[in-house]
């Protein structure tokens, strides 16, 4: 716009000559400065369209010769393919030495494995292997459908993948003595890994490519590092389940021997890959982590399969107590020197709850059966022992026992030392077992003590050591008991003590049965050596000087010098049940109306020689109650009340005498009163029917700690109307 506005002032000024002159010089120069510019511009204007038209008509010339060439271009195809074929011939060229050279770099290659150099042995086969796959590419480039140069190829480098395999099968070997080597060659350890991660990164390359080519090598990947890792599984596999050397028909101690053998080599070899293994393998291999998870799986297996076996109770015992303790344990997993990688606490168990829970019901299942069995035997082995003709053997009292007690809780202490190894509540049940086994056994063994006994009285010659074997019997009682209180204590938490009570039936009323029914059978064997003695009292041979109760004294004292082999408790007891049966006895007697006195004088004498053998059986008693601290001599002041009836003189006081001795004694019955009068012979008949029936009308009532006497005398069949005659 502004160039039109100059162009047409140039015009007019021109046109215009007289006021153009008219106009300052520096006006006009500057007007004429435009002028010239603006002549320059248009002028290089014009010469760039005349380009532009060139440019254009250039194109076009272009644009024609291309489109008449497109038929010469497909014409160039074997220029293309003589192209690619210079070069797959170059490549060829640049690696013609090595091919030429396989032969004999395969040989060395050969000769480098055999003689273990494992790292130059690689290098060669890397050459190699570089060699046939270049070619392989270049072919694949050319021509990816041509397998028959592929095949030519492969086959030219066949060689090449027996090497690959020979040296993975000595890098295997390597590995699977990774942990022997590690500690006499850890150079070749470290060659091993070496060439591994190598051929990682080669695989990684190649994989890369196939992504941009879709070409991959015969061979690859190899994925050396993940067969190094089951190599390595493989290996822990075969020598955790290679420990076991010995079988049970073998050795009875198979399980625990290829148990402890298991703990040792897997500790040896968990400190050696921490402290050595590890130092050859690169830190993102994290190897004793893998190991350690290997170790355990392997382990797992392999507890999993021995549960899995029929096993014995002892065998179930073993291996619970090394999965559930040993393994955690500082004898294993809890070794210090594993510290701080391994926490034991973050181990998951080897076995299942479950397993563990079937294990637990087989082997109480089995200890039942087996204590049961046990207890049979033990028992049988002392029911021979009874039999024998030498004494049984004494404790360090001086007590006569058998060995039953001793056998029988040292077999519990076992199975509960056993039990207590394993955990707290599968001791608990044990002692409950155990516990209630050995209720069911005192029942047997009360059963054949009464065997025995009945066996003896049907032959008392036979067994020769009866006496004192029963003896044994009763004092096995005390230990029973004293063993069973014992070990309550040792295995029985308190907290759990009430619920072993409330399961465990009460064995001490059992035992103190057995105790007392063997007491009363040694009492028995006393008395019936005394029957022919006692039979003579109450006779006129005993009042005319009898020594009868001499010797049923001597007797009794020789028998109660055996007797003191009894332990105190039950020799106590036995002290007061003879004394108590030896004065019933002599009642009894007087009882029998074997003699009727004729006069006071017999009465005297016979009433005298009461209160005498009376004395006796005191003194005797009291001797032999002597270590006990205690008075037990008032069964005999009831032969001197019954003397003091016979020896009264009045008749007329008669009833007021047997009113005294019935109020003493409430036991006494109208029957002992009639045999007691009869015995006087000087009793008439109302008179004892008068005493009779007054004290028929108001009997005597017992004090709550009156012992009865006179309840188990049975006064022979004579009724008390032919008495009162």
């Amino acid at each position: 716009m502004h160039l039109l506005l100059l162009l047409h002032a140039l015009s007019v000024l021109t046109d215009c000559a007289a006021p153009w002159a008219a106009l300052p010089w520096t006006l006009r120069a500057a007007i004429q400065s435009q002028l010239d510019g603006v002549r320059t511009g248009l002028s290089q204007l014009h010469n760039a369209l005349n380009d532009v038209k060139d440019i254009q008509q250039s194109l076009a010339d272009v644009s024609k010769d291309w489109r008449q060439s497109i038929n010469t271009i497909e014409s160039l195809k074997d220029v293309k393919d003589a192209v690619v074929r210079h070069s797959q011939l170059a490549a060829a060229v640049e690696n013609l030495k090595n091919i030429f050279s396989v032969p004999e770099i395969v040989r060395e290659t050969q000769d480098l494995i055999e003689h273990g150099e494992l790292l130059q042995a690689h290098r060669k086969l890397m050459d190699l292997e570089c060699s046939r796959d270049g070619l392989m590419y270049e072919q694949y480039r050319m021509d990816s459908g041509n397998t028959r140069d592929m095949t030519l190829i492969h086959s030219y480098f066949g060689s090449t993948q027996g090497l690959s395999d020979e040296l993975a099968k000595q890098l295997w070997m390597v590995l699977q003595r990774s942990l022997v080597t590690v500690r006499r060659d850890p150079t070749l350890l470290v060659s091993v890994v070496r060439i591994i991660e190598r051929e990682e990164k080669i695989d990684r390359r190649i994989l890369d490519r196939k992504k941009q080519t879709g070409f991959v090598p015969p061979g690859r990947p190899k994925n050396w590092k993940e067969k190094m890792f089951t190599i390595l599984d493989r290996t822990v596999t075969t020598r955790i389940e290679g420990t076991q050397a010995d079988t049970r028909e073998s050795d009875r101690m198979w399980l625990v021997r290829h148990l402890e053998i298991i703990r040792k080599y897997v500790l040896d070899d968990l400190i050696v890959a921490k402290n050595l293994l590890a130092q050859c393998f690169p830190p993102h291999y994290e190897i004793f982590r893998s190991l350690l998870r290997t170790y355990h799986q392997a382990l797992s297996a392999r507890m999993q399969d021995l549960a899995a076996e029929d096993l014995e109770a002892n065998e179930i015992v073993s291996l619970l107590t090394w999965v559930l303790n040993t393994y955690t344990s500082v004898e294993m997993m809890g070794n210090a020197e594993l510290a701080p990688e391994v926490d034991v606490a973050l181990l998951e168990p080897l076995l299942s709850a479950d397993v563990v829970s079937a294990l637990l019901d087989t082997y109480m299942s089995t200890l039942t059966s087996n204590i049961i069995a046990w207890l049979r035997k033990a028992l049988e082995t002392d029911k021979k022992d009874w039999m024998k003709e030498t004494e049984p053997e004494a404790d360090q009292d001086g007590y006569y026992q058998t060995t039953l007690p001793a056998i029988v809780f040292q077999m519990f202490e076992q199975n509960l030392q056993v039990a207590a190894q394993i955990s707290e509540d599968l001791k608990t049940k044990v002692l409950v077992l155990c516990l209630q086994q050995m209720n069911s056994f005192l029942s047997r063994y009360k059963e054949e003590a009464q065997l025995y006994r009945d066996e003896h009285l049907r032959d008392r010659q036979h067994p020769h050591c009866y006496v004192q074997y029963m003896v044994a019997v009763v004092n096995n009682c005390q230990t029973f008991k004293e063993s069973i209180v014992s070990l309550k204590r040792k295995y029985l938490k308190h907290e759990a003590e009430e619920g072993v009570s409330l399961s465990q039936p009460s064995m001490d009323g059992v035992l103190d049965a057995i105790a007392k029914e063997g007491c009363g059978s040694l009492l028995e064997e006393v008395f019936l050596d005394l029957e022919q003695h006692l039979n003579e009292l109450m006779t006129k041979k005993w009042l005319l000087g009898s020594n009868a109760v001499d010797i049923i004294c001597v007797t009794v004292e020789d028998y109660f010098n055996d007797f003191a082999k009894i332990k105190k408790p039950y020799r106590k007891r036995m002290i007061a049940e003879a004394h108590r049966r030896a004065v019933q006895e002599y009642l009894r007697a007087v009882m029998q109306k074997r003699i009727s006195f004729r006069s006071a004088e017999e009465r005297k004498d016979g009433a005298e020689r009461m209160v005498r053998e009376a004395e006796q059986l005191r003194f005797l008693f009291r001797k032999l109650a002597s270590g006990f601290g205690e008075e037990m001599d008032s069964y005999c002041d009831t032969i001197v009340a019954v003397a003091e009836v016979i020896k009264l003189t009045d008749p007329s006081l008669l009833y007021l005498e047997v009113s005294t001795l019935v109020s003493k004694y409430p036991d006494i019955r109208d029957d002992h009163i009639g045999a007691l009068l009869a015995m006087r012979g000087d009793a008439s008949r109302d008179m004892k029917q008068t005493i009779i029936e007054t004290l028929e009308q108001g009997p005597a009532q017992a004090s709550p700690d009156y012992v009865p006497i006179f309840k188990d005398i049975v006064v022979p069949s004579l009724n008390v109307a032919k008495l009162l005659k």
